[in-house]
């Protein structure tokens, strides 16, 4: 999720929503959003026949080479498919004064994470879902996936995959980081990067520092920015970044970094000092959802790829390549047959046990949410 990731043919990793869902006994992990919110956005208007041209927005190395060139054969449909998401935060800022004003910058799907989702719906930056024309969402979506309660219904939201966030680590150059806390250790001074991601990383800070992050005040997101802080400005973290830790990963410019458990499966491909950890003190838990924002201009298209993705058969082949958790029931089977290693991989069929210690996106609202938020930015900005 975000930045430029290394546009190499390998297979991304991480995990995902049903697995991860069920593993923490929440509807969606991640949404950062309590209860239902009120939206006043246009409703899809379908045109009898998807056709013309279909413009997506998505994170780099978020898709397997197969299914948009099938999915053009199989509908006539053009697809003009863009890997420029590198942070929720990032592409949100980009976007809004055309949201703002009724446009989506001719994009007709975005996959953004659950609490920017809740957020734009808030603001009716997103077309309500006519579901008539996604059969197949409705009968393969993961059960544990169909009631979030920042969407209750899947009104305005299909999730897309879902994850982990821990540590990606170099083996044999930092063997001792474990922890969240490790990367504060001055040994690995200036060889680490922070998340620019206020809602992964502070969480992450504050579960080292023992904090219950679902439960966590105001003052204890402060305190542990104050202690990011402290880091950036003495030069121990490197760089706050999104996707693009991988390039100082492979370049050797960062020994550790807090990072998407799919991205370190890729980065092994060339590198096999390179892995995921599971967090000592556990992991944040994310979910990303497909999104048709306002003023898309081919609606009709939108929701007929959305529909060809919960194929099984389909989203088989997009779990083989990124290796994350599927929102469709059936992959596994499928994947029983073609892939049986990936079928019993925990990273993209995780059990309760292995996330037991990890928490979903923490809530943040209102004046604690502006105020964390410009505590972060002046960080990130520093």
């Amino acid at each position: 999720m975000s930045g430029s990731r290394p546009r190499r043919a390998v297979r991304k990793v991480a995990l995902a929503t049903a697995a991860l869902a069920a593993a923490v006994g929440i509807a969606a992990c991640g949404s950062g959003i309590e209860g239902p919110v009120e939206a006043t956005g246009a409703k899809v208007e379908l045109e009898n026949k998807a056709s013309g041209t279909l413009v997506i927005s998505n994170w780099p190395l978020y898709i397997d080479k197969k299914t948009v060139p099938n999915f053009e054969k199989a509908t006539g449909i053009n697809v003009e498919y863009h890997e420029d998401i590198n942070s929720n935060e990032e592409f949100f800022n980009k976007m809004q004064p055309l949201l703002s004003a009724g446009e989506s910058g001719g994009r007709s799907i975005f996959v953004l994470a659950d609490y920017m989702v809740a957020k734009m719906i808030k603001l009716g930056y997103l077309q309500e879902l006519d579901k008539s024309a996604m059969p197949e969402v409705e009968a393969n979506m993961s059960e544990s996936l169909r009631h979030p309660p920042f969407d209750p219904e899947r009104n305005y939201s299909v999730p897309w995959q879902s994850g982990m966030t821990g540590l990606i680590v170099n083996k044999e150059l930092a063997p001792e980081v474990k922890s969240i806390c490790d990367l504060f250790n001055p040994k690995y001074k200036g060889k680490v990067d922070f998340l620019n991601e206020v809602r992964e990383t502070v969480p992450l800070v504050m579960k080292c520092e023992g904090v219950d992050t679902e439960k966590a005040t105001e003052a204890d997101w402060l305190k542990a920015i104050e202690k990011i802080k402290t880091a950036a400005t003495d030069g121990q973290i490197s760089r706050f970044t999104g996707n693009d830790y991988a390039a100082d990963l492979t370049n050797g410019n960062a020994v550790a970094v807090m990072g998407w458990s799919g991205d370190a499966v890729q980065l092994q491909a060339d590198n096999p000092n390179l892995e995921w950890r599971m967090p000592t003190e556990g992991c944040m838990l994310w979910s990303e959802d497909m999104i048709i924002p306002v003023g898309a201009p081919n609606p009709t298209a939108a929701e007929a790829f959305m529909n060809y993705v919960y194929k099984p058969e389909v989203q088989a082949n997009i779990t083989e390549y990124v290796n994350y958790v599927t929102p469709v029931e059936g992959v596994q089977e499928v994947l029983v047959k073609r892939e049986p290693e990936l079928a019993k991989n925990h990273l993209i069929f995780p059990s309760a046990s292995f996330t037991k210690n990890c928490s979903p996106t923490p809530t943040l609202e209102g004046k604690e949410e502006k105020n964390v938020i410009r505590a972060f930015d002046e960080v990130l900005n520093g």
